[in-house]
C-alpha cells in the first residue's frame, strides 16, 4: 500500500478516490473546500503519532482508563445531576438479556412485544410515581426533557415566555436556551430568597404576564433544598393561564408529594437514579409526563406505548402509539427533534421500580433524607463551615460554605482528594453570591462511617492538620 492508503478506509485507495472525483465532477479534493478561505486551510501533514497495532491500542487505552477512579475505589460525595446510587444485580442481569439489549429501539415495533411491554410498564410506573396520567417512554436526559417541555408549553398556549428559577443547573439552563431560541421562546429567571433559597413569589408575580407560556420549578432544587411553595407557584401560573412544569429527582417521590397532586401540568426529571449507573456521565434518562388532556398528549414529544388486544380479543398486545411526533417519521413537521431514545435505560428503570415497589421507594427516600441530614449536622459542627447555606429542608444534596474557614472550595477539594475523598461540586462560579460554596451529595450508598470519615477529614483539612 502507498503512504496515502489506510487499511481500514477503502476510499483512501487512489483509484477509488479518482473514480469518486470523476463521478461528482471535480479534478481535485480541494475543490470541495472552495468556500473555505485559503488562509484557513492546513497545507501540511498533521502531527499525529504513527498507527498502532490492535495489541498496542489495547495497552494504550487500558493505561488511560487506569487514570480514572470509580466510586468503588474512592469515596465520593459528588452529585449535581448524575448521582451515585446502588444498582441491584437483577437490574443489570435483565437489561443484558439479548431480547432486550438488541431490540431496545424497535423500528418494527409490534414485532418486539416483550420490549413494548417493558416500556409500557415503565410509563405506567412513572405515571404512578409522578401522579400524572400519561408518560412517554423516555427522553435523552432531564435537560432535553425540559427543553421539550418549554416548546410543548409554547405550542399549547401560543405564548413565547418561560419563567424558570435562578437556582437551576447551568448546563440544564444552557440546553433549555438551545431548545428555546429557534422557537422564539424567551427565558426569564425568577429570583430566590437569600435566607431559604425558596423561589421569590414576589418576583414571580412581578414577572409573570399574558406572554407567559409556563412557569418551571424544580423540587428538590439543583442546590438540594425542597421547594415548599409549589402549590402557590402552580396557582400563580394557572391564574395567568400558563402551564405549570415541575422538574423532579424521582428518588424523592417516595416521600415527597407527587407533582400531579399539586397541580403540575408537565413533569420532567432525570431517571438515572432509577437503576442506571453513572457511567462517567451517561447515558442518562429523561423523564417526561403530563396530564391526560388529549390536546396535551398530542403535543407531547417522543413515543408512547399503548396496550390493546389481538384482533380476536383473546390476547393482550402492545403497540407503538403516537410515534408520528418524532422527526424520523414527520421530519420538519414533528413536535420533537428526538430521533432515538433511552429505551434500554427506561427498561432498567422499570425493573428497578418494580423491584422496589411503593414501599421500597418510600424507604429509599427516607434513607437518603436521613443520611443527608446526618451529614449536614456533622459538617455544620466544624468551625468555619456552614451546612447547609439555606434554611430549608433538603433532600440528597446540600450546600457547604467555607467562607469563615478562610479556605477556597478548590483548596479544600484538592486536600480531600489526597485523603481519598471526592468532595462536592464547586458552585462558587455558578452562584458567586454564595461565596466559597460546594454542593455535596449523600445517598443510600453512604454508610454512617463514611459520612463521619468525611466530617473528620474536612475538619483536619480546615484545621491545617493535612
Amino acid at each position: 500500500m502507498g503512504k496515502h492508503n489506510h487499511p481500514y478506509i477503502p476510499n483512501s485507495q487512489p483509484e477509488i478516490k479518482a473514480e469518486m472525483m470523476k463521478t461528482i465532477g471535480i479534478k481535485d479534493v480541494d475543490e470541495l473546500y472552495l468556500d473555505v478561505p485559503e488562509r484557513y486551510r492546513l497545507r501540511k501533514l498533521l502531527n499525529i503519532p504513527r498507527g498502532m497495532s490492535e495489541f498496542e491500542v489495547k495497552k494504550h487505552v487500558e493505561s488511560l482508563l487506569a487514570k480514572n477512579k470509580t466510586c468503588a475505589e474512592m469515596l465520593t460525595f459528588l452529585g449535581a445531576g448524575c448521582w451515585p446510587h446502588y444498582v441491584p444485580a437483577v437490574v443489570k442481569e435483565i437489561v443484558q438479556r439479548s431480547e432486550l439489549l438488541t431490540s431496545y429501539t424497535p423500528y418494527q415495533p409490534e414485532v418486539s412485544q416483550g420490549m413494548l411491554q417493558a416500556l409500557f410498564e415503565y410509563q405506567s410506573m412513572i405515571c404512578e410515581l409522578t401522579g400524572m396520567e400519561v408518560a412517554n417512554c423516555s427522553m435523552y436526559d432531564w435537560a432535553s426533557a425540559l427543553g421539550e417541555a418549554a416548546r410543548m408549553a409554547s405550542r399549547l398556549t401560543n405564548k413565547n415566555e418561560i419563567l424558570i428559577p435562578r437556582v437551576i443547573h447551568p448546563e440544564r439552563l444552557a440546553t433549555l436556551r438551545v431548545y428555546a431560541e429557534p422557537a422564539g421562546i424567551t427565558i426569564k429567571q425568577v429570583a430566590y430568597d437569600a435566607e431559604t433559597g425558596q423561589l421569590s413569589l414576589e418576583d414571580l408575580k412581578s414577572k409573570i404576564s399574558e406572554k407567559t407560556a409556563a412557569v418551571y420549578v424544580e423540587n428538590p432544587s439543583y442546590l438540594g433544598f425542597v421547594e415548599t411553595q409549589v402549590e402557590d407557584i402552580g396557582g400563580e401560573a394557572h391564574a395567568n393561564n400558563a402551564l405549570f412544569i415541575v422538574g423532579v429527582d424521582p428518588t424523592s417521590l417516595g416521600i415527597l408529594k407527587p407533582p400531579g397532586d399539586y397541580g403540575a401540568d408537565i413533569v420532567v426529571g432525570e431517571g438515572q437514579p432509577l437503576g442506571n449507573p453513572m457511567n462517567f456521565g451517561g447515558p442518562l434518562l429523561g423523564i417526561f409526563a403530563c396530564r391526560g388532556d388529549l390536546k396535551m398528549v398530542r403535543q407531547m414529544p417522543g413515543r408512547i406505548i399503548g396496550m390493546t388486544t389481538t384482533k380476536d380479543g383473546n390476547r393482550q398486545a402492545f403497540c407503538m402509539a403516537l410515534q408520528t411526533r418524532e422527526q424520523h417519521i414527520r421530519r420538519e413537521k414533528a413536535t420533537s427533534n428526538i430521533c432515538t431514545n433511552e429505551a434500554l435505560c427506561a427498561v432498567a428503570s422499570a425493573v428497578y421500580m418494580a423491584l422496589l415497589g411503593p414501599e421500597g421507594m418510600r424507604e429509599l427516600g427516607e434513607t437518603i433524607m436521613y443520611k443527608a441530614n446526618y451529614a449536614m449536622r456533622l459538617l455544620s459542627k466544624i468551625q468555619g463551615v456552614k451546612a447547609p447555606v439555606f434554611n430549608s429542608p433538603h433532600f440528597k444534596e446540600f450546600t457547604v460554605n467555607f467562607d469563615e474557614a478562610g479556605l477556597s472550595v478548590k483548596e479544600a477539594h484538592e486536600k480531600l482528594l489526597k485523603l481519598g475523598i471526592h468532595g462536592g461540586k464547586d458552585v462558587s462560579k455558578e452562584f458567586p453570591e454564595l461565596g466559597e460554596t460546594a454542593l455535596y451529595c449523600v445517598t443510600e450508598i453512604h454508610s454512617k462511617e463514611e459520612i463521619e470519615r468525611l466530617a473528620k477529614s474536612l475538619e483536619d483539612v480546615l484545621a491545617g492538620r493535612c
